[in-house]
């Protein structure tokens, strides 16, 4: 099991074992609170390990958005331990932090796009922060446009485009360095179903790849026929659903070879 959850909340079906660095993410006693108020997360112990692949559900207002807050170091705990990449957040060096972050890949809600930036700059942008030549990102920037589909929009700028398109240009800025780390705030929510399938695959690419990946989604339908693990958050805590392989559904295929910014032959199936 690559999510661990607190045998003394979960029960004896739910397994717990030693934490370990091999893990890309830890959580243990963690509260969460805004204000004075109540805590919106509370008594989280998980672990994500390195590879694995998980939706995280729950009804509006239930934390998803905080979780991947504090998952991302937008946020610090109210209470516990969270720890990224083997290092416990509290006693990082705050100098150390952003070498943390630029491991992790985010696709916000609310996008976040540079709307000074075209979508191949937006898109660009972590490559150039890693000091990536620009003959050298030119190729992978667009071949990852066009995987998109959008390719006639390269050089428009964020007004200039719809919600759906700019979706797809925070997600192709999110998976552009192949982050260690993927985590995806309803990505799927302003496109049409089969651009969610696809988009939804070229994370499961990047999980095959060695990213971790955690989508954040209201879709049951895709997380049922994708059937990954599912991280439930309820009152403030979490439970994990286990789905069997005899559940998962065979992959949509959208139709058309994509011009694929990764490896072609692990692109096949799409």
């Amino acid at each position: 099991m690559s999510l661990l959850l607190n045998p003394k909340t979960y029960g004896p079906n739910f397994l717990m074992s030693e934490f370990n660095t091999n893990n890309i993410v830890r959580f243990e006693n963690v509260g969460l609170r805004y204000g004075f108020g109540p805590e919106v997360l509370q008594d989280i112990y998980f672990e994500l390990a390195a590879g694995s692949f998980h939706f995280l559900t729950g009804a509006s207002g239930a934390g998803k958005s905080s979780l991947m807050k504090l998952m991302y170091l937008a946020m610090r705990p109210s209470r516990g331990t969270v720890s990224l990449f083997g290092r416990d957040i509290a006693t990082t060096p705050r100098s150390e932090l952003p070498a943390l972050r630029r491991r992790v890949g985010v696709v916000f809600q609310e996008f976040r796009l540079l709307n000074h930036l075209s979508a191949f700059d937006n898109v660009a942008l972590p490559l150039r922060v890693a000091g990536v030549r620009e003959s050298e990102l030119k190729g992978q920037v667009e071949e990852l446009l066009a995987w998109v589909d959008l390719k006639n929009h390269m050089k428009a700028r964020p007004p200039t485009l719809s919600g759906g398109q700019q979706q797809r240009v925070a997600i192709a800025r999110a998976v552009i360095a192949r982050p260690r780390l993927l985590l995806a705030d309803e990505p799927t929510g302003n496109v049409d179903d089969r651009m969610a399938y696809r988009l939804v695959h070229l994370f499961e690419e990047l999980n095959r790849l060695g990213t971790t990946v955690v989508i954040a989604t209201h879709n049951q339908q895709l997380v049922d026929r994708l059937g990954h693990p599912e991280i439930r958050l309820s009152g403030g805590q979490l439970r994990l659903l286990e789905r069997s392989d005899k559940t998962r559904q065979s992959k949509i295929k959208p139709g058309g070879r994509p011009i694929a910014p990764f490896d072609p032959e692990v692109l096949d199936y799409l």
